[in-house]
Formats: structure tokens, C-alpha cells, sequence
């Protein structure tokens, strides 16, 4: 790369030369072509050589001089009409059966005929034998007849005999053959020898026209040159060139547009005196490339209007904004239109339009057009497998890949990433490893494309093992490389690991935004309030800030780190609020179990005008469910369906159970279920599970629990809390049967947990924890807390100690459950008034919740407890849950 920038440097550097010491001069000379004549052609027997003797013999040598020369001329029109007739062969017969003489006497005029029929029909054959022949005659080399000479090497595929004969050539002022090979050397991506010939044009004193700048331009866009392209277009406006017909600024538009100037690349259009078919479409696919839609299809509606025949690159390249705008109809009325105009068979077009009904959500119809067309292409099949995954018809793209595998298509990059994430969409591990040892099979796992949705798909499926085992043996790791795995870390509840990953990454790159949204991620699940602040402070310091899914990964962040207000204001300073703004404020007031503020929150997104989606109301159903607010969550359950049009999906019809278990209605949760119009998943009873402990329903508890075991069988945590169910009702000879079970089918339980974080340390406790070196301060803090609570008429809630013993063995127990533990290693190692933040991994036990209370009474400090469901506000000896927990 550095070679290439240099040579472009030099390119450009005689620019300023040149326009310095010399006046550009434009050539209005016609240029001299060949002329056509035609003569009588001569008969084959006629005796030209004893006749010639003849004139030798009696009117001596001026007469035999004029016979010879007619007859080469008569020789020379032969020739020539055969080569305007196109009889290549036949021309080179005539050549061939000449003697030496006449050979010899032949004008550079009719090789130039010759040469240029080869040229034309790409006979490298018969050009490079007849160069052998005009080599081995008297002929003078003159310029036309070396520019011919040059042009069929070229045009007949040899470049390199025509370059090396360019270089011999002493005669190079006319600047056609320095375009023909600047554009061959293009045409095959030489782009650096196309530059490096632009140079020594200007050394050689060859003038450039406005085909040498079109071409030069070009090969700057394709490298990626902006800056050098830029400089001759300012050339170009100081010599007025840029008038010189639309082919410059057509090469202009394209670099400014690939370059994402699509701004620059207007104004060029807009200030071109004369623009053809070429200059609109340009444009056109510029805006739509950029992802300027509505500019690109508000010149589209100018180019009809204008007048100019609209042909097959432009439809192509207006599809694609039809496409992302979701303008179904326009694009139909573009599929009649191309109908009419006998486009029907062009492939180009054909997926074009297969990608705008799969866009436009119409896939029924992209269905139809996939099997009716003919010659189908990877594209082809690419875009129909990109349509199904839009629509979210995971199974039917991943069984178009198992089509096309069984068709024996060989897929390309793209389709095979477009199938792997199908697979991470649906979370399809299974057909996801097929594809991969297909990959791997066919040399593809080790592009970086393939490579990076390969860690996507891993990580969508749970599979972080897998994941991590590409990310290590991908050679080159791009940002997406290392952003896919941080996210895939956060995502499956692995933050310390996207911490670490983090870190590394940074000996590599620089994060970007995308990075930062993840690593937050990660800050927020850990409920590290410290860790999330040092990364606010990074954004600021690298300018991201401005970022709006930055802004709104943080608000979520300090949300979920019991830092609400803070997230409050930082929502507030927000100039630009989209969807996910609103619905991330939204949660947050859920999660916290401040329910009205959360209607009222989505109250304003709607008079804002901003349209909620099915994910914002699982957030507002979320918020409902943990305030207790029933009869609400039931007006939004159904204002969805009914005014906004949405269909309630599985995670719904989760939410609106668990609103109505943590109420007590448990049988009118059950009946909830029995009608839903899907089968319901784990996810749904599990919700009423939970439901069944809060309200101590053994009976209903395990009729649930069947279920739930029919649908998942691996997941320890429903075994776990329907034996907690009995523990709590003292069923202790079916918490053994249960707890025997889990060890027989070597089910894995983990391990409740508490941390805290004190001065940027974390200090992490388990349920009876000795470990730490302040344990034995932390058992006469709590010890004193029992003494005290007990002196106000407090009793042990001793079945959530959840063993069979006495009951004094159960309140140690419950004295050391691992909240209890790290709210007082807070309270004895923090400032005399700062909050405690303590999160657990699993849900707070109802005797940890009193005890909590109190203590936030007895310090008078705010005590932030966050469990796997929600937090928890306790001051003054009350709670923010209000008892909906």
C-alpha cells in the first residue's frame, strides 16, 4: 500500500508542473482516419509480371514503373475492400500469396486495415503473423501504423507484446494508446500501472484528454485515493475541462459517491452542463449506496421528469432504495415497467427485484419470483435466503441452503454468512455446525466475513466455547471480530470474560462505539457501578458520546447499577430520543418498581409521537407486573393487539402470567395459559411457577413443574425452585426424592451468590462464607442486627432457611446467607452515609428482605439490593417493591 500511495503521489506531482510552464492546449484537428476507396478488383491470371517485362523491353523503365504502381494500388484496394467487408481470412490470403515485390510495395494504409480488422475480431493470430511480415519489410514504421500495431496486441488480450511494442514507439504525442492501455491496466486492476503510464504521459509532454482524466480518476476511486482524486478534480475546474462533455464528471460522481461524498458528488451533478444516461444512473446508485434513499428517488423522479429513457442500470440501481423504504407498490409499478420494456431475462434485474419483495416484507411474492425464474444465480439465491431471514423464516433459509447444497451450487461468502445468521436468528446450533464444516470443507472458515458470523452464531446459540475457538484461530481479527465476541460474552451473562477481552483488544485497536455499547453491557449485568462510570469517562474522553446507541447503553447501564436518577438525567440531556431510548427508560423504571413512572414515561414517548413495538411493551408489561399494577397491564396487553396491531409473541403472554401470579391469581394465570393461541414454553410456566412459591401453592406447583420438566429436562434452576417449594412447606421427604434426582441426572445447580463492590474492588460471598478476613466483624454486626430486630418483636421467617433442623440451626442459617454477608461488609467498609449496592444472582430470600429493611433503618443509609428479577430501594425500614416481589 505504501508503494501504491506513492505512486499516486507522483501521478499527480507533474500536474502542477505542466499547468505551470505550459498552457493546455485542446486539439481541434479532425483526426486523420484512412480513406476509403474501392477499385475494380484485379483478375487472379491476369499476367501483371510479363506484361511488366514487356514495358521494360519497349517503353522502358518510367513505364514499367507506373504499371507496377498501379498494380500495387489495385493490390492495396483489394485488400482494403476485403477488410471492410469483414473477410479477415481472405485478406490474409492476399497478403500471403503476394511476391516479395509486391509485398514489399504494399501502403502502412492497408496493414492499418488489416491490423485494425484483427483488432476488431480479436485475432491475435493473424495480427501478430502479420507483424512478423510487416517487420521483415522495407515499411517504414510511421505513428498510425504503430498505434494499430499496439492497439491489436492490446484488444486481442496480449498486453504484455503491446506494451513492451508501446515502449519501443518514439512517436507517442497522440494520447489514444497512452488511454487504451491506462484503461486495460484498470480494466484487469493494475490500478498502480495505470497511474504509474499516467505519469510518464505527462513526462513524455502527451497532453491529457478528458478520456486519460476519467480513467486516472477511476483508478484513485478504486484505491481509495480520495485526497489525490480531489486534486485533479481542482485541475480540472482551473483549466475548464470539467466542461469537456459528461464523461469526467461521470468519473467524478462515482469517486465522490464510492468515497461516501455523497454530497460532493451531488454537487458535481448538479453543476454538469450536459448529463446523459450514465451521469443519472450514477447518481442515482450513489445516493442509494450511501444510503441517501429518499435523495436518490427524489433524482429518479427528476431524471423521468427531465425526459431521459430510463434503461436496465438504472432500474437496478433504484430497486435497492425502494427496497429499504418498504415501497412496495413503486416497486411493483418498476417490475411492469421492466416487463415492457423485454427486461424479463436480465439476471441483474431479476435479483433486484427478488431482494425488493423479500425487503418490502413480501415474501410470498419474492417466493414466487425465486421459482419462476431462469438461470438463477448465487445472488440469486443469496437474496432469497437474506429474504427469509428478514421475514423471520429461519427454517425455510436454512433449508434453502440444504437445496442449493443438494443442487451442487457452490455458495458464496455472502450466502454462507446469510445462512449462518439464519441459524444465530433462530438459534439453530445443530445446522449452524453443519455449515461450519461446510466452510471449512470448501476453504471457506478462514475469510474473515465467514469467520466473524461463524462467532456471531456461536454466541447467538449459547455456545461462548465454540465461539471463542474461531475468534483464537482467525488469523486477521477485524473490529467486528473483536466487538462480536465482547457482545457475545455480555449477552450470555459472561461479563468478567468481556471485561478481560476488553482489555487485550485494546493492545490491538482502539474500541470504537459498537465496543463500547457491549463492554457496557457487560458493567451492567455485573452491577458495577465504578467500572460502568470509568467507561462513561473513556466515551467522553474519545468523543463518542454523540452516539445515540452509546447514550443508550449507558442510561441502561446506570439503571441496572441502581443508579436510576443519574440515568434519568442522562435520558434527559439526550438531544436525539429514538425508540430504544424510550424503551430502556421505560425498563429501568420497571426493574426499579417505580410502575406509574413508567406510564408515564411511555405516556410522553406517545405524545412525542414516537410509535411503541413489541419490545417496548414487554417493558412496559415488565413494569406493570412488578408494581402490582394488574388492571393497567391488562390495557396494555390488549391496546396491543387491538389499537397498535401488534401480535403478542411467547415473551407477552410470559409477562401478562407473571403479572398475574405475583397477584395471587394463580388459577386465572393457569386458565391464561390453557387459551393462549401458541403452545406455551418454559419461559410461560416458569412464571407460574414462581408465582406457586411467592403464595406457598404445593399442589398447583407440581402440576406446573411437570410441565415445565416435559419442556426443558436439563434446566436445573425449575428443579431447584419446586424443591425450595417444598422446602418452604416442609415437604421434606420430596425435597430429597428431588434433590436425588438433579445428582442422578448429573444436573449442575449454581451456586447462589452476593458481591459488592468497595473501593474499585470486588468482594464476592457465598451462603455461610468464612472466607473473607473480615468474617468475623461481619458476625457481629449481624449478630447485633438480630439482637435488635428480636428486641422489636421480630421472628425468624424460618422456612426460607430451606433445611430439615432445629430451629435455632436454621437461624444461623438464615444469618448467613450471602446478602446478609455483603450488606455488612459494606456497611462496615464505606462512608458513614453512602448507599450500599449489593447484587445477587439469584432471587433475595423474603427473611434477607426484612433483615435488609431494618438495617436500612438501624444505619439510616440506602441500602441497593439488585436480584435476577428486579431491585430492591430500601431506607428508612421500607422497600420500593412495596411488598410485589
Amino acid at each position: 500500500m505504501a508503494a501504491a500511495a506513492a505512486a499516486a503521489e507522483a501521478a499527480i506531482k507533474p500536474l502542477q508542473s505542466v499547468f505551470s510552464k505550459h498552457k493546455y492546449r485542446r486539439s481541434h484537428k479532425k483526426k486523420k482516419y484512412p480513406g476509403f476507396y474501392i477499385f475494380q478488383s484485379p483478375q487472379r491470371n491476369q499476367p501483371f509480371t510479363s506484361l511488366s517485362s514487356g514495358y521494360w523491353g519497349s517503353a522502358g523503365i518510367p513505364c514499367a514503373t507506373l504499371l507496377c504502381e498501379e498494380r500495387t494500388r489495385s493490390i492495396d484496394s483489394e485488400i482494403q475492400e476485403l477488410c471492410l467487408l469483414g473477410n479477415l481470412e481472405e485478406a490474409m490470403k492476399s497478403i500471403s500469396t503476394l511476391n516479395y515485390e509486391d509485398f514489399t510495395s504494399l501502403d502502412s494504409e492497408t496493414y492499418c486495415y488489416v491490423l485494425q480488422l484483427c483488432s476488431d475480431l480479436g485475432s491475435l493470430h493473424h495480427g501478430s503473423n502479420l507483424h512478423s511480415l510487416i517487420s521483415s519489410s522495407r515499411l517504414e514504421m510511421d505513428s498510425n501504423l504503430g498505434s494499430k500495431l499496439v492497439s491489436m496486441y492490446v484488444n486481442c488480450g496480449d498486453l504484455r507484446n503491446g506494451r513492451m511494442l508501446f515502449d519501443r514507439l518514439t512517436f507517442k504525442e497522440n494520447p489514444f494508446l497512452w488511454n487504451l492501455l491506462m484503461s486495460t491496466y484498470a480494466k484487469i486492476e493494475e490500478y498502480i500501472e495505470s497511474i504509474i503510464l499516467f505519469q510518464s504521459m505527462w513526462e513524455h509532454g502527451t497532453y491529457p484528454n478528458s478520456r486519460t482524466f476519467s480513467c486516472v480518476l477511476k483508478c484513485f476511486t478504486a484505491l481509495g485515493y480520495l485526497s489525490h482524486g480531489m486534486a485533479v478534480h481542482g485541475y480540472l475546474q482551473k483549466l475548464g475541462l470539467f466542461d469537456d462533455g459528461s464523461a469526467i464528471g461521470n468519473a467524478l460522481i462515482a469517486m465522490y459517491s464510492k468515497c461516501y461524498c455523497i454530497s460532493t458528488a451531488i454537487n458535481v451533478f448538479d453543476k454538469m452542463p450536459v448529463k446523459d444516461i450514465i451521469s443519472w444512473n450514477s447518481i442515482i446508485h450513489g445516493c442509494v449506496s450511501c444510503g441517501v434513499f429518499n435523495k436518490g428517488l427524489e433524482l429518479f423522479s427528476e431524471m423521468l421528469f427531465s425526459g431521459m429513457d430510463i434503461d436496465l442500470a438504472t432500474l437496478v440501481s433504484v430497486l435497492p432504495a425502494f427496497a429499504e423504504i418498504g415501497a412496495l407498490a413503486q416497486g411493483r409499478a418498476l417490475h411492469g415497467y421492466s416487463i415492457k420494456a423485454g427486461f424479463v431475462k436480465e439476471v441483474t434485474l431479476n435479483n433486484s427485484l427478488l431482494d425488493m419483495y423479500s425487503k418490502c416484507l413480501a415474501v410470498g411474492n419474492a417466493v414466487q419470483f425465486f421459482e419462476k425464474m431462469s438461470g438463477r444465480t448465487i445472488v440469486s439465491w443469496t437474496s432469497m435466503i437474506s429474504g427469509y431471514t428478514v421475514n423471520a423464516q429461519y427454517e425455510e433459509a436454512i433449508s434453502l441452503f440444504e437445496e442449493m447444497e443438494a443442487e451442487n451450487m457452490e455458495p458464496d461468502l455472502h450466502f454462507i454468512t446469510c445462512a449462518l445468521h439464519a441459524c444465530a436468528c433462530s438459534g439453530s446450533l445443530n445446522h449452524g455446525r453443519h455449515i461450519h464444516d461446510y466452510a471449512v470443507r470448501n476453504g471457506l472458515d478462514s475469510h474473515i466475513f465467514v469467520a466473524n458470523a461463524l462467532m456471531d452464531m456461536y454466541a447467538k446459540c449459547g455456545n461462548m466455547e465454540n465461539a471463542r475457538y474461531v475468534f483464537d484461530h482467525t488469523a486477521h481479527k477485524d473490529m467486528i471480530s473483536w466487538n462480536t465476541l465482547i457482545g457475545g460474552y455480555a449477552k450470555n451473562s459472561l461479563p468478567n470474560e468481556a471485561l478481560h477481552l476488553f482489555v487485550k483488544m485494546q493492545l490491538h485497536m482502539k474500541p470504537d462505539s459498537t465496543t463500547m455499547a457491549c463492554i457496557l453491557r457487560a458493567s451492567a449485568s455485573l452491577s458495577s457501578l465504578e467500572k460502568g462510570r470509568e467507561m462513561h469517562a473513556y466515551i467522553i474522553r474519545v468523543g463518542i458520546q454523540e452516539c445515540s446507541f452509546v447514550m443508550n447503553a449507558l442510561v441502561d447501564m446506570y439503571a441496572k447499577c441502581g443508579a436510576l436518577v443519574f440515568a434519568r438525567q442522562l435520558f434527559d440531556l439526550m438531544d436525539f430520543k429514538d425508540l430504544v431510548s424510550w424503551t430502556v427508560v421505560i425498563s429501568g423504571y420497571g426493574m426499579h418498581g417505580h410502575g406509574r413512572e413508567a406510564l408515564e414515561i411511555f405516556k410522553q414517548m406517545r405524545r412525542k409521537g414516537i410509535k411503541p413495538d413489541g419490545v417496548s411493551f414487554i417493558a412496559i408489561l415488565y413494569a406493570c407486573s412488578h408494581s402490582g399494577l394488574i388492571d393497567e397491564g391488562w390495557r396494555f396487553f390488549n391496546a396491543m393487539k387491538n389499537e397498535y396491531k401488534i401480535e403478542p409473541t411467547i415473551e407477552h403472554y410470559a409477562c401478562m402470567v407473571d403479572l398475574l401470579s405475583r397477584a395471587g391469581r394463580l388459577a386465572k394465570a393457569y386458565n391464561f395459559i390453557e387459551s393462549m393461541p401458541m403452545e406455551p414454553d418454559a419461559t410461560v410456566w416458569g412464571a407460574l411457577l414462581c408465582g406457586c412459591r411467592i403464595h406457598r401453592d404445593v399442589k398447583l406447583a407440581e402440576k406446573v413443574a411437570e410441565r415445565v420438566f416435559e419442556l426443558e429436562p436439563e434446566n436445573t434452576g425449575y428443579y431447584i425452585l419446586l424443591a425450595n417449594i417444598y422446602a418452604e412447606a416442609e415437604k421434606w421427604e420430596a425435597v430429597k426424592k428431588l434433590r436425588d434426582s438433579i445428582r442422578r441426572k448429573a444436573l449442575r445447580k449454581n451456586p447462589g451468590c452476593s458481591w459488592i463492590e468497595v473501593r474499585s474492588k470486588v468482594h464476592i460471598f457465598v451462603a455461610g462464607d468464612k472466607s473473607n478476613s473480615q468474617s468475623k466483624k461481619i458476625e457481629i454486626f449481624l449478630d447485633d442486627v438480630r439482637r435488635r430486630m428480636k428486641e422489636q418483636g421480630y421472628v425468624p421467617k424460618w422456612r426460607y432457611a430451606l433445611i430439615n433442623a432445629e430451629d435455632h440451626i436454621k437461624e444461623e442459617a438464615l444469618c448467613g446467607h450471602s446478602e446478609k454477608l455483603a450488606i455488612a461488609f459494606g456497611i462496615l467498609n464505606s462512608i458513614e452515609g453512602k448507599p450500599i449496592r449489593v447484587a445477587k444472582n439469584l432471587r433475595v430470600c423474603g427473611d434477607c428482605h426484612e433483615v435488609a429493611k431494618f438495617i436500612s433503618y438501624m444505619t439510616a443509609r440506602e441500602i441497593i439490593l439488585r436480584d435476577n428479577r428486579r431491585f430492591h430501594h430500601f431506607q428508612q425500614g421500607r422497600c420500593s417493591c412495596r411488598g410485589h416481589w
